[in-house]
């Protein structure tokens, strides 16, 4: 796969991925039955220990840099309480160790606490636990009875911690400024056994 057909093929899923959001948002706004919630989609970047860091058996590699989107989506089932999940991943390829390309991509499911500071202004609180996963690109495919990938997963247990402040500029949507903690599971391919997501969101509250 080309750099153009890479990029054009992430645009595709960026997209495809916001249309079901929003018709999943309008279904649920439609509906006197449906639970309260967000939906949102965000970029930002990783903070994470640098190179020089590195200790004992952690390869002095570091995961921080680099454009990074998100999605995220949460419904609260009782009052301010409710469940979420996010997925973000780094747009760009970087180099491990200066020659293998590879894309960090972080996933965690939470339980949310999302009270209103006042009519213009919500706070979001999340905790729970996902995966890291690497993708090490080889730049040979290898193929199976479903699809044919250029790359090899090393994925990683984490636990996950996330703050947001949500600004309603207009109606029921949204800017959230946010920062995650990822506190990654046996994390030696890397620097450190935490990484940090700092950015922004645009959403929708249904």
């Amino acid at each position: 796969m080309s750099f153009r057909e890479d990029r054009l093929s992430k645009f595709t899923i960026a997209v495809l991925a916001c249309g079901f959001w929003l018709s999943a948002a309008n279904a649920y706004a439609q509906s006197p039955f449906g639970p309260k919630g967000d939906l949102a989609i965000g970029f930002g970047t990783i903070e994470a220990p640098s190179s020089s860091s590195a200790n004992g058996d952690h390869v002095p590699q570091t995961q921080a840099g680099g454009l990074y989107s998100n999605f995220t989506v949460d419904f609260l089932l009782h009052h301010n309480f409710g469940v979420g999940g996010e997925v973000a991943w780094r747009w760009g390829r970087n180099l491990y160790l200066g020659y293998e390309p590879f894309r960090p991509i972080f996933y965690d499911i939470n339980g949310v606490y999302a009270p209103r500071l006042g009519k213009k202004v919500g706070l979001q609180l999340s905790a729970g636990i996902g995966a890291e996963s690497i993708r090490f690109y080889s730049g040979q495919y290898v193929c199976s009875f479903v699809t044919c990938t250029d790359y090899v997963s090393s994925n990683h247990f984490m636990g996950h911690l996330g703050a947001g402040l949500k600004i309603y500029a207009h109606g029921n949507f949204f800017i959230r400024p946010e920062a995650d903690l990822y506190l990654i599971h046996n994390n030696v391919d890397f620097a450190g056994s935490y990484a940090t997501h700092v950015g922004a969101s645009l959403g929708y509250s249904f």
